[in-house]
């Protein structure tokens, strides 16, 4: 799909919230939709109508690769959640899709076969996948980047190993995503940031940056690149400009980072062509505190200062909108403030 449509919908004054969460949850059987394809399909849809956007944009479940690689190794479903692996495990060539990635699938297939919808896959990136999967990541992380190898050290070639498996178990999903029939999918890397990686150690050589975050990232945007298929790079942890940088070399289509970072800087950072998407704080709108007046400032302030930059935006939210029980009325007043308040076009 061709880049420009995601230019003319910031040229457009497009809004965008990640809201599939907070629809599939008004639903009395959530549990049941994510299992069924075709409902979850239509939730996707319903949230794209709700929303008032042609990007069909799925739930951000980050938890999908773990199980399924952690299933094909032979752990039961009971204990996924809480797993780490302390050794190097025995993980097939194979790693088969969960229930819930044919649901995601199936609900891929039920969008595209809705005209004028964008239907857009997920995924959780390589690095992020690989810290889910080890009790301590950053320690062998950082070690590595002094120059450490895995032949010297069991825990360095435990997450090499890991985050090679990862990568695999991913880059099976995303094919099984793209015969669905998602036309862009989202990448999502919030682990590539600086708590996994020392700004200090990094200024001084970049390198395992590189081997961990970078070198799979560009493997997985070479096969969605294959397939005609647009990068959506997500990463809302803290970064450095250095990171940014490096992340603008991918060729998303759209980048979209965490509120930490102030976008109407970043713009200076990333290619004309790229959309820059975000990023209101969503993860806060559950507090009563974080009022609906407070949302419809920092809209139009992020508008303002986006709009003097000239560089193609699409107000959204950091991250997914998740819905929090008791909540659920607040929050969605809070998407609608963004959504609706004066400042920008709202056709998307």
């Amino acid at each position: 799909m061709s880049r420009q449509t995601y230019l003319s919908l910031a040229g457009a004054g497009a809004r965008l919230p990640i809201g599939t969460h907070l629809l599939l949850h008004a639903h009395p059987d959530p549990e049941a939709i994510v299992l069924d394809g075709r409902r979850l399909g239509g939730v996707i849809v319903e949230a794209a109508e709700r929303f008032r956007t042609s990007l069909a944009v799925p739930l951000m479940d980050l938890a999908l690769e773990k199980e399924a690689l952690l299933l094909a190794c032979g752990l039961p479903a009971s204990q996924v959640d809480g797993h780490h692996f302390s050794a190097p495990p025995d993980i097939p060539d194979e790693i088969p899709l969960t229930p819930r990635m044919r649901a995601a699938c199936g609900a891929l297939a039920e969008v595209a076969c809705r005209p004028g919808l964008v239907p857009i896959g997920m995924a959780i990136g390589p690095f992020s996948l690989m810290t889910k999967l080890v009790c301590d990541p950053i320690t062998p992380v950082y070690v590595a980047g002094t120059g450490v190898t895995a032949d010297e050290d069991c825990e360095v070639a435990l997450v090499e190993q890991l985050l090679a498996s990862g990568e695999r178990a991913i880059h099976r999903y995303l094919k099984a995503q793209i015969g669905a029939g998602a036309r862009a999918i989202m990448i999502c890397e919030p682990a590539a940031n600086m708590v996994y990686f020392s700004p200090k150690q990094l200024a001084v050589d970049a390198r395992v940056f590189e081997r961990f975050v970078m070198e799979p990232m560009r493997r997985i945007a070479g096969l969605l690149a294959e397939h005609q298929v647009d990068l959506i790079f997500h990463d809302c942890g803290e970064l450095t400009d250095d990171m940014v940088r490096r992340f603008s070399t991918l060729g998303a289509a759209v980048l979209s980072f965490g509120s930490s970072r102030r976008l109407w800087e970043d713009a200076r950072l990333v290619p004309s062509d790229t959309v820059l998407y975000g990023n209101l704080p969503t993860k806060r709108f559950y507090a009563d505190q974080f009022t609906v007046a407070e949302v419809e400032r920092l809209a139009r302030e992020l508008m303002a200062r986006m709009g003097a930059t000239g560089h193609p935006f699409i107000l959204g939210s950091e991250c997914d909108v998740l819905s929090v029980p008791g909540k659920e009325r607040e929050i969605l007043s809070k998407v609608d403030a963004f959504m609706n308040c004066p400042g920008a076009s709202c056709a998307c």
